[in-house]
């Protein structure tokens, strides 16, 4: 059986690249800014890379070129397969054909969902397979996942997998307003206080290949991915399930797959979106399946909720953490709902979870391992 292991990562936030993010985390600083971008909507907390809304075109080249960089790739990649996840996908350009004056329409099919992993597939001159997962929330960490099994069953040797997202958008804006899922000051995970989400554009990028495949070339391994869970609710449109329990099976098959024991795990990057519903479940599933001990941490105060992109962003937060040996403070996050074990920590961190939970009942868990003894 093939192993999965991570050898390079990218990352874009309304907060910067990969390390001036992190870097903002460790301080418990927001990149959150009021903000009102599109005429007859009142300013909302949003997370911008730049002044204006940004699209999946200026996106994805730069995340592309920094995860290569990182994992010591140079293009063209003949044999390397791509796995990105969208929620949105190309949609601000759906509505730019449907606002007066009407553009013409040059080539459609080019803002198709697929499309971010097809342009992914292009700039690195991939002849491989191309798959871009649809699953709301939890689009980029089912990505991580079925890159992982492409792997693990010995289909490839090298896959760039993750998500991204550009939400701003009338449309997107428009509904959550309509939920009352929208913030009107912040995002403030698992804190009494808070209000609801924060849209934020961003995107990451992983490299994932098979353990010979790493070592062969001299890839420095951040982490193996050790287990994971995929399970849907089909309970509700945007609920989550009331009692969480299939939530709860995507945890617990991670768990299994990978091996461990809940007191074995070390920290968990939540899905923290800020809304009463998602956290109070969230934290009692925490509660329900883990000893006090472990760390929890979410960094969408800081970040926003970008949707889709969400968890290839908590994959590489992750990866970050268990090699720095850093738990960040949960930007946002004041007066906790729970008493679950917060950051800022320190410690000799192995093993991490990842969450998502997204609309429709959409769970999925990853697990990841540190691999300290090939990172230098």
């Amino acid at each position: 059986m093939n192993e999965a292991v991570i050898t390079g990562l990218a990352l874009s936030s309304c907060l910067g690249t990969l390390n001036s993010t992190w870097e903002a985390l460790l301080r418990g600083q927001s990149g959150l800014k009021p903000r009102a971008p599109f005429p007859g909507f009142a300013p909302y907390p949003l997370g911008l890379i730049h002044p204006a809304p940004t699209t999946l075109e200026q996106l994805i080249p730069p995340l592309v070129t920094a995860v290569l960089e990182d994992a010591g790739l140079e293009t063209p990649l003949e044999s390397c397969g791509v796995v990105v996840g969208s929620s949105r996908g190309f949609q601000s350009q759906w509505e730019r054909f449907l606002t007066p004056p009407y553009p013409v329409i040059q080539n459609w099919l080019a803002t198709l969902p697929q499309q971010a992993a097809l342009w992914v597939h292009r700039l690195i001159g991939s002849q491989e397979l191309a798959l871009s997962p649809m699953a709301a929330c939890a689009s980029g960490l089912q990505a991580i996942i079925q890159a992982a099994e492409l792997i693990r069953q010995g289909r490839v040797s090298l896959v760039i997998a993750g998500g991204a997202e550009a939400p701003i958008t009338p449309l997107t804006l428009a509904g959550f307003q309509q939920m009352g899922a929208l913030a009107s000051k912040g995002c403030f995970p698992f804190d009494l206080n808070r209000e609801g989400l924060a849209l934020g554009e961003g995107g990451a990028l992983l490299v994932l290949e098979s353990r010979r495949s790493a070592l062969a070339r001299g890839a420095g391994i951040y982490a193996r991915i050790a287990g994971w869970g995929l399970t849907c609710d089909a309970s509700h449109v945007s609920h989550p399930a009331p009692e969480f329990d299939q939530a709860k099976n995507a945890v617990v098959n991670a768990l299994r797959q990978g091996g461990v024991k809940p007191e074995e795990i070390d920290f968990i990057h939540a899905h923290g979106t800020g809304t009463r519903l998602n956290d109070q479940r969230e934290g009692s599933l925490i509660q329900a399946l883990f000893p006090p001990s472990v760390g929890v941490w979410a960094s969408k105060g800081a970040t926003g909720h970008t949707l889709g992109a969400s968890g290839a962003l908590g994959a590489v937060l992750s990866c970050q953490a268990l090699r720095a040996g850093i738990l960040p403070p949960t930007t946002g996050l004041e007066r906790p709902e729970f008493p679950l074990r917060f950051g800022p920590r320190q410690g000799h961190w192995r093993r991490s979870l990842v969450f998502c939970f997204g609309f429709g009942g959409q769970n999925a868990a990853l697990l990841l391992e540190a691999d300290r003894g090939n990172y230098s």
